[in-house]
């Protein structure tokens, strides 16, 4: 008995240091692949995905020299989508050929919705081709972009501010994987649909359908990084302020000279040396700012049609699939299609849901980065009144002039602002889409619109009008 419990000690033991040594190298992987020192590191995976489907021409390499990270170029990348961009539009014309083919078309068909399925293939057409052409062709601005982060980032260590980078590195990888499982639920669940009722389509609908929405996904996650990053060094700069402005409350900047105050944060951790002048900290935090702004007015000028385009987009599917959900649920019209009332709700409704968030985690993230810039003023000018030094007010006078005239906002190529003011805009405009449409089929309950019933619809909302 003992010779048997001797013999299984000797085997655990054994064992033992061969576990570990198998363990050690993935826990390595593992904590390098969740770990960032600097900005380009901790946007590695996202432009990994992003160089992939050839929305990048470049990617991020580790340099041998050095031991950083920086940007590399690559001729694959302008090829791989250019090659993307040929796969997508031949696929997009054979679905024109084969009778304007559409997911939608498979669930409901009339006169308004094959109106509104011709609408929805131009329209992802160009916008997809949009996307990539503003993404590949104005390239040089989101190098300028990252360059002006890393810039800014040396000039925050100098006044105490140590980034922690894998915050970032964790919130790129959540925005991916949430926007991977939306979409891969919502193209697994039409498709099952389909299938299920003894519905095949094409190849090529199903590549034009799964690459349309992966775009636009892809392109809202490296939206929403860039504003997080934006939005993240306006607190940084605001913390710093703070600091100095408890310092000043406390009356113990004199007993604290040569001391360093540590506080950590959600995003990063800060140390505000105190051993620097008032005067010179708030410098420094103006020149930041300065590189903050112009760090957001570059990667809007980058998105700017790349988002024009993913909200027109939306707007345009949410109108139709509210038009086919509430006629259907209204009774204005018999459906003829295989597929009960509550998958063809449910389809168009999780359609619908889905550019809704597309459209809130566009909005969301240009509004918090614009509500954090805006609380830099009240900080400036709490201090601005505590203060008895003449050159530090002076400084903070300066800064107040800077933040008059420096400004970030995120507009559309300049038609409209990227704000909470946007849901009110989207709100009213498909309000009266939807009376429209529902108009035009007051008078058709048979789902089937001929030209005298449109005409009489349009003649009852003249009357109705007038």
């Amino acid at each position: 008995m003992d010779m048997d419990m001797d013999v299984e000690k000797d085997t655990e033991l054994a064992a033992a240091p061969l576990s570990s040594g198998w363990c050690d190298p993935l826990r390595r992987r593992l904590r390098r692949w969740l770990t960032a020192k600097q900005v380009f590191e901790c946007l590695r995976p996202l432009f990994f995905v992003t160089y992939l489907h050839g929305l990048t021409s470049f990617y991020i390499s580790h340099c041998a020299t050095s031991g950083q990270r920086e940007i590399k170029k690559s001729w694959f990348g302008y090829a791989n989508g250019l090659i993307h961009v040929g796969l997508y539009s031949v696929c997009y014309v054979l679905t024109i050929c084969n009778d304007c083919e559409s997911v939608a078309s498979y669930f409901f068909r009339s006169r308004i919705s094959y109106f509104g399925d011709m609408m929805q293939i131009v329209s992802g057409f160009i916008g997809v081709t949009v996307i990539y052409l503003a993404a590949i062709i104005p390239k040089h601005r989101l190098e300028q972009c990252l360059q002006k982060f890393h810039t800014m980032d040396l000039q925050l260590h100098s006044v105490g501010v140590k980034i922690m980078y894998s915050k970032v590195l964790s919130f790129s990888y959540a925005v991916m994987l949430s926007m991977f499982l939306v979409n891969l639920a919502f193209s697994w669940g039409t498709f099952a649909v389909l299938y299920s009722s003894n519905v095949s389509p094409t190849l090529a609908l199903q590549f034009t359908f799964m690459v349309q929405h992966t775009v636009i996904a892809i392109s809202i996650a490296l939206f929403s990084c860039f504003t997080y990053l934006v939005e993240m060094r306006f607190i940084m700069v605001n913390k710093v302020l703070k600091n100095l402005a408890h310092q000043w409350d406390t009356r113990s900047l004199k007993a604290v000279q040569k001391q360093r105050s540590l506080q950590c944060l959600d995003s990063f951790s800060m140390y505000t040396i105190v051993t620097k002048d008032p005067a010179e900290i708030i410098q420094e935090s103006m020149e930041i700012h300065q590189l903050i702004c112009e760090a957001a007015a570059t990667a809007n000028k980058y998105f700017t049609y790349q988002l024009l385009t993913i909200i027109s987009i939306a707007f345009l599917i949410i109108v139709f699939d509210a038009y086919y959900v509430l006629e259907t649920l209204l009774g204005k019209s018999k459906r003829e299609s295989k597929f009960k009332t509550v998958e063809f709700v449910t389809f168009f409704s999780c359609q619908m849901i889905l550019y809704l968030i597309a459209i809130i985690s566009i909005v969301e993230g240009s509004n918090r980065a614009i509500k954090k810039s805006e609380k830099t003023g009240g900080i400036v000018h709490s201090l601005l009144n505590k203060t008895k030094s003449a050159e530090v007010k002076e400084k903070l006078q300066q800064f107040s002039m800077q933040l008059m005239h420096l400004k970030i906002n995120f507009t559309a190529a300049g038609l409209f602002n990227i704000d909470r003011t946007l849901y009110f805009t989207i709100s009213g405009a498909l309000t009266t889409y939807l009376i429209i449409l529902l108009q035009f089929t007051t008078n058709s309950p048979s789902g089937v619109e001929n030209s005298s019933d449109c005409c009489g619809s349009l003649q009852n909302l003249t009357n109705h009008t007038n």
